[in-house]
């Protein structure tokens, strides 16, 4: 039962969150909301446990197209970065900044970029392409996001400033048409550098956020030195370039893990 314990871990973590907001501001939404991509999510560990091979897609179509199609296009919330300053600026906490809150601002202290490799409706397309490990050299490109982060501010801020009507209606625009662009932009990418995620290395904005957080997470890949031959399979296979082979923190790309487990999986000694 002792493998079991991360995927309990997870979900009594999202069934607390789960029912402190249901509580605290009387919407049984919420509860079925987190209670849903806790159980997609733990579902997804639960199987790779099991060694299913496709367990963390699964966990990425459960939660990807529900907030992609359920509460974006049904619902009409923009969970974009767009949305998320909208709420902020407007000071509701609901929707978007209660999503930011705990998927990529405050939870990433204890799941780190775990939203990556699980939840993300962009990347949940992406990784369905043909570079599933990098075929080369990183770039330096990684100060584009703060670019991107810049631009959907002050697009907000903009809206704010210049007393636009009609606000949620142009959010929902925006939310189509920036899923449009994140879509087109991350397949042209993923081609041109031979990379599934240069995305979410490059132009994701939401990395500025997930990206100092992670830094402290609690859950982590760990080498175990007395079994690690340093055979380098599991810098090999890891979509992120991260140097698995580094305990500490200051790894190289250790903020981008995406916990995926590729490491893991192809560890030849089982050391990680």
């Amino acid at each position: 039962m002792k493998r079991y314990g991360l995927p309990l871990a997870l979900l009594l973590v999202f069934e607390t969150v789960a029912v402190a907001l249901w509580l605290a501001l009387d919407n049984v939404f919420y509860l079925f909301n987190f209670s849903y991509i806790g159980l997609s999510v733990s579902l997804g560990i639960f199987l790779y446990i099991r060694q299913y091979r496709h367990a963390r897609r699964i966990a990425q179509l459960l939660v990807g197209t529900y907030m992609l199609v359920y509460l974006g296009l049904i619902c009409g919330e923009n969970m974009q970065i767009e949305g998320f300053w909208y709420y902020l600026f407007t000071g509701v906490f609901e929707a978007a900044t209660i999503h930011y809150a705990v998927a990529k601002i405050f939870g990433p202290l204890v799941f780190g970029r775990g939203w990556c490799g699980y939840a993300c409706w962009t990347a949940m397309v992406l990784d369905f392409l043909p570079y599933q490990t990098p075929r080369r050299p990183r770039k330096r490109l990684g100060w584009i996001r703060c670019v991107t982060f810049a631009a959907s501010l002050i697009f907000v801020a903009a809206l704010f400033l210049l007393h636009v009507g009609r606000l949620e209606r142009i959010l929902f625009w925006a939310f189509l048409i920036g899923n449009a662009v994140y879509y087109a932009l991350g397949i042209a990418l993923a081609f041109a550098f031979q990379d599934n995620r240069a995305f979410c290395k490059y132009i994701c904005p939401v990395t500025v956020f997930l990206k100092p957080m992670s830094y402290f997470s609690l859950l982590r890949i760990r080498r175990d030195a007395a079994k690690c031959v340093s055979c380098g399979r599991c810098r090999q296979v890891c979509p992120m370039d991260v140097d698995v082979l580094d305990d500490s923190r200051r790894r190289k790309n250790g903020t981008e893990c995406i916990l995926c487990f590729e490491c893991v999986r192809n560890c030849p000694k089982n050391a990680l």
